[in-house]
């Protein structure tokens, strides 16, 4: 596993704790409109993803997303990765809470 640039867990709520810094968040594409991807978070609330060639993968599908946080609720893609169209969203946003709070020491 390479450490050398990690990447934090985030949900929306917890992207903008992490402005300019390396992220990683898995949301539900709601659409692609000229070269930028825009779904729904674990956690409910919208966002929007450029670069990364983001908008390849189809309505409905789970993608995960590493790249850099570049607003409250943007990112600028580094890799897209197609998770399908089933992801249990609760679990992932109860990890996003966890890496991020009491046990941030354990993660990246």
């Amino acid at each position: 596993m390479d450490t050398s640039s990690p990447a934090v867990f985030v949900n929306a709520e917890l992207l903008k704790m992490h402005l300019g810094k390396r992220v990683r968040t898995v949301l539900q594409v709601a659409r692609n409109e000229g070269g930028v991807m825009i779904g729904q978070s674990t956690d409910g609330q919208q966002l929007t993803v450029k670069g990364g060639d983001p908008t390849g993968f189809p309505l409905s599908h789970y993608v995960e997303v590493i790249g850099i946080a570049d607003g409250n609720q943007s990112i600028r893609a580094e890799i897209c990765t197609d998770f399908g169209e089933r992801f249990d969203a609760v679990s992932y946003n109860g990890l996003c809470q966890l890496a991020n709070g009491k046990y941030k020491n354990l993660f990246l």
